[in-house]
């Protein structure tokens, strides 16, 4: 992804969507947060923190199934609109970051809590 760059008061630009996968995920960068850019397939982008609160191994490189990330190493599945596991083995959910299309580029707001 390309270089992120700060713009209105909480919002940092991300990426462009052309570089986001047509349906999957992609990690950024974001002040030091790695931070999931997911895009499902009916074209929803969602930001969601990129470490499975499990394993502590990426969720970017898991699969999607629906508004569902799954972890690629033991299967734990996150919902990307609450951050919620929806079985074990995670029981802690993952931070959900808000998003914003303008353009062409993803925006994102980073949520403080950080699990």
């Amino acid at each position: 992804m390309s270089e992120v760059q700060e713009t209105a008061a909480d919002f940092v630009r991300v990426c462009a969507l052309d570089e986001l996968p047509t349906v999957g995920a992609a990690a950024a960068d974001i002040g030091g947060r790695v931070v999931s850019i997911v895009r499902t397939a009916d074209g929803d982008v969602h930001a969601v923190d990129d470490t499975c609160t499990h394993a502590n191994v990426s969720l970017s490189e898991g699969e999607l199934d629906g508004c569902t990330l799954e972890c690629w190493l033991h299967g734990s599945r996150f919902d990307l609109r609450t951050g919620d596991p929806s079985g074990p083995p995670a029981t802690t959910p993952i931070a959900v970051h808000t998003v914003k299309i303008e353009g062409d580029d993803v925006y994102v707001a980073l949520n403080d809590n950080k699990n």
